[in-house]
């Protein structure tokens, strides 16, 4: 039997390269220009290597029953590992994935396919315009991990993008978003006041040494209109490899202080992660 080998192909966003896990058969590891975008495992879709994607995953455990389909809007694919878990844990969800780059999406399609009947559908197509463009109410979980290198881009930081965000929302619907920073947390403080102006709800998830400021890192940002789960969330994320703390009520709106929203006009991009914060050999 043949070993896999990697696969290295330029994209729309740069070098893209799919390297096999030598230790599980038929898992794989995409990265972009040298930063991690996703790990799949074909024959195990529900085995989740990356921690935010893990949290990620927990939010979706908990937006409704177990085994219950759900309709998601996942802006940003990478190599589809959350909408795989969902096919997975929730058959009959129906599962829409934006993606900007063309060639990510026809790399991932060639080498690591979705099942038939999956319900999942790729888009070619910008993140907020088709959020902008989708029906309103359509939707009860919407998953932003959208990264131009290792950056959000700036048109995902804003106000209306929240706006936008919220009107596709179901009623009792919930906002995800994978956000990367560190001390002093000027980005993420503009995002939680960014969405603290269009949802009643917030909460925050991440590593305790990470909002601690030691560490640049990754955090999920949570949003709805209906109370979140956070006992809920909080049990699961304790008791992964790597706890992470869910944040919500005083701690956050401390955390944001006296930071403004931020409009179309002045948005700019997470910063750029330190020197090897995310990068693979």
């Amino acid at each position: 039997m043949n070993e896999p080998i990697p696969v290295l192909r330029a994209v729309d966003g740069g070098t893209a390269k799919l390297m096999p896990d030598v230790d599980r058969d038929r898992a794989w590891l995409l990265t972009v220009d040298g930063a991690p975008q996703s790990y799949v495992d074909l024959d195990d879709p529900i085995h989740l290597e990356f921690e935010y994607v893990r949290r990620l995953a927990h939010v979706v455990d908990c937006a409704a029953a177990e085994g219950e389909p759900l309709s998601l809007l996942h802006l940003g694919g990478g190599a589809l590992t959350l909408p795989r878990y969902v096919a997975a844990t929730r058959p009959g969800s129906r599962q829409d994935v934006v993606e900007y780059d063309a060639g990510l999406v026809a790399l991932v399609a060639e080498h690591l396919p979705m099942p038939a009947h999956s319900g999942v559908t790729v888009h070619g197509a910008d993140a907020r315009a088709w959020v902008e463009d989708a029906p309103a109410d359509s939707v009860d979980v919407l998953i932003a991990d959208v990264f131009g290198g290792s950056r959000v881009p700036a048109h995902l930081t804003t106000v209306a993008y929240a706006r936008a965000a919220e009107r596709v929302l179901r009623p009792g619907g919930i906002y995800a978003a994978n956000l990367a920073d560190g001390a002093p947390f000027a980005f993420l403080r503009s995002q939680l006041a960014t969405f603290a102006e269009v949802f009643a709800e917030l909460a925050l998830i991440a590593e305790p040494a990470v909002l601690r400021g030691r560490r640049f890192g990754n955090a999920v940002l949570l949003a709805s209109q209906s109370p979140i789960d956070t006992a809920s969330l909080a049990r699961r994320t304790a008791s992964d490899t790597f706890p992470a703390r869910v944040e919500h009520g005083g701690g956050l709106a401390r955390l944001i202080g006296d930071t403004e929203p931020v409009e179309d006009v002045s948005a700019v991009g997470s910063p750029e992660p330190p020197g090897g914060a995310f990068t693979v050999g």
